[in-house]
């Protein structure tokens, strides 16, 4: 449909090389351009508003990793806010300010269903909700703690709590996830299961992970690799472990995507067993 809207305008090697995939977000559209295409890219952009029952196109330049926030450019329509539905949750976002990966979306129904009742649950990179509000709504835990650094993120999952009537079960917390993670584990609060939800050079944060952690909980370690690296970041893991006198079990290792040629999107769940 892209390419027919297109054909008059763009000559044909470049009509091939459209984008074939796209993020739907609510009422806005996220695509990625070649380099080649991008001096067209607000013809592209109107198109798609014909096609696709949306408000906004946007063109996702890059990702600043540390504190996820993207660099987008809107190629067509108004407005950047939005509000995405998912699993029967709400989640009120700005895609210029946070990152929503609906890659996702099946991860969360498979933490969900292993939610135990009553318990602490520890979310250590929670962004504006992705599994906290899932967590609240969706199961019997008796409390999530979430955590983030950036101010953005952290907006919105305040507005997430309220959206989705949770405001009893959920915690929030802004700021460095290790320092905040030593601060409860100081007050006496251990969590049943810890959500690790990063994935560049998440072993970074373990040892903290591994500080509000219970005796037996599980901590969902999410990471980027190649499948032969996996091995390397299991014996990373057990190095931490062991400095601080912690037993792990790999109970089950999942790609959740790819992420580049080759390279995964994967998640560990990992059981601590403390010496």
């Amino acid at each position: 449909m892209l390419k027919k809207e297109l054909e008059k305008k763009l000559d044909e090697k470049l009509l091939e090389k459209l984008p074939r995939s796209y993020s739907m977000i609510g009422k806005v559209v996220i695509i990625k351009l070649k380099p080649e295409l991008e001096k067209y890219k607000k013809e592209i952009g109107e198109a798609i508003l014909k096609i696709l029952p949306v408000k906004t196109v946007c063109l996702l330049k890059q990702i600043r990793e540390n504190i996820r926030k993207p660099e987008i450019e809107i190629i067509a329509g108004n407005g950047t806010e939005t509000v995405h539905k998912e699993h029967k949750c709400i989640y009120k976002l700005d895609v210029s300010k946070v990152m929503f990966s609906k890659g996702n979306k099946f991860e969360k129904i498979r933490i969900v269903k292993q939610v135990k009742k009553g318990e602490i649950v520890v979310d250590m990179f929670a962004g504006i909700g992705y599994f906290t509000i899932p967590i609240a709504k969706l199961t019997q835990a008796k409390k999530v703690y979430a955590i983030d650094i950036n101010p953005e993120a952290i907006h919105y999952l305040k507005e997430n709590v309220k959206l989705n009537k949770v405001e009893h079960k959920v915690e929030i917390f802004q700021g460095d996830c290790k320092k905040i993670c030593i601060t409860l584990a100081k007050q006496g609060i251990k969590a049943n299961r810890v959500l690790m939800g990063y994935i560049f050079s998440t072993y970074e944060f373990f040892p903290y992970a591994l500080e509000i952690a219970k005796e037996n909980a599980i901590i969902h370690y999410h990471f980027i690799a190649k499948k032969e690296e996996i091995e390397k970041q299991i014996k990373i893991l057990e190095k931490i472990a062991e400095e601080k006198n912690v037993k792990l079990k790999i109970k089950e290792i999942k790609k959740i995507k790819s992420y580049a040629p080759k390279i995964y999107h994967m998640v560990m769940d990992i059981s601590v067993e403390k010496k």
